[in-house]
């Protein structure tokens, strides 16, 4: 809708033409007109947006053109790059969910503008395992924090980012002990179902379901959480209370 006005409008802007009618090779005469020789340019869809009632679409259109630019459309069309992706937030998830999994590919830059969002992810990881922000970021000796590995894994497999890239978030300065992380994720998922079928929900939520956000209508609100008693807790065994499932004070072993 705003490119088509954009369009329609541009030439009085340029100075080309006094009047938007007035330019000759513009489509907005058509959009005017019921005229069959204009039957070729497709308007259904605009008119459709404009009014159900066919009988008020050239007078809706002609409202719809007679209006100024939207400021943020005109700095987008205006720019010297254009966005892989523009529209609303809802359009943006639409566009994710629908084409991320069969359009992802490193060679194609503008590809990772439907990768899911950093804090899309950290999010999905911290709400499926009911652990705030900042157990994501800590570490113990000893102990390997699940919540923490598998973001650096979906972030490494979904939006493809640099094992430094993925250090410097995550405050690890040697890039060879993100790929450890990733390998030993790899590796679990190969040797407990369990975990494997955590991280294949969290991914597919994220790939498939983008466009139910916020978390009101969450993709996770049909997929029930995982049964956390099936991941050991560090804690048992060691003179502490043991306190099933995961918290940002109890990080769990990884077998192996």
């Amino acid at each position: 809708m705003q490119i088509v006005r954009y369009i329609h409008r541009n030439p009085v802007k340029a100075g080309l033409a006094n009047a938007l009618k007035d330019y000759e090779w513009s489509s907005h005469k058509g959009y005017l007109s019921v005229s069959r020789k204009w039957d070729w340019l497709y308007k259904d869809l605009i008119y459709g947006v404009l009014s159900k009632n066919k009988k008020e679409w050239i007078r809706r259109y002609r409202q719809f053109v007679s209006m100024d630019d939207d400021d943020e459309a005109t700095h987008v069309l205006e720019g010297k790059k254009w966005p892989s992706v523009w529209g609303p937030d809802g359009f943006l998830d639409w566009i994710k969910g629908k084409y991320y999994e069969s359009k992802a590919d490193d060679e194609v830059p503008q590809s990772r503008a439907l990768d899911p969002g950093h804090e899309e992810i950290l999010s999905s990881v911290c709400e499926y395992y009911a652990v705030d922000e900042d157990a994501l970021y800590r570490t113990k000796r000893g102990a390997t924090n699940e919540p923490r590995n598998v973001s650096i894994y979906l972030i490494r497999r979904l939006r493809r980012d640099t094992l430094k890239e993925i250090g410097r978030r995550f405050k690890i300065e040697k890039y060879s002990s993100v790929s450890s992380i990733i390998e030993r994720t790899r590796r679990q998922m190969q040797e407990d179902a369990g975990f494997r079928r955590r991280i294949e929900e969290l991914s597919s939520t994220l790939t498939k379901s983008q466009g139910q956000t916020p978390f009101s209508h969450s993709p996770f609100s049909v997929l029930p959480r995982y049964d956390r008693s099936e991941v050991p807790n560090p804690c048992q065994g060691h003179g502490r209370p043991v306190s099933r499932g995961i918290s940002a004070c109890s990080p769990v072993r990884l077998a192996g």
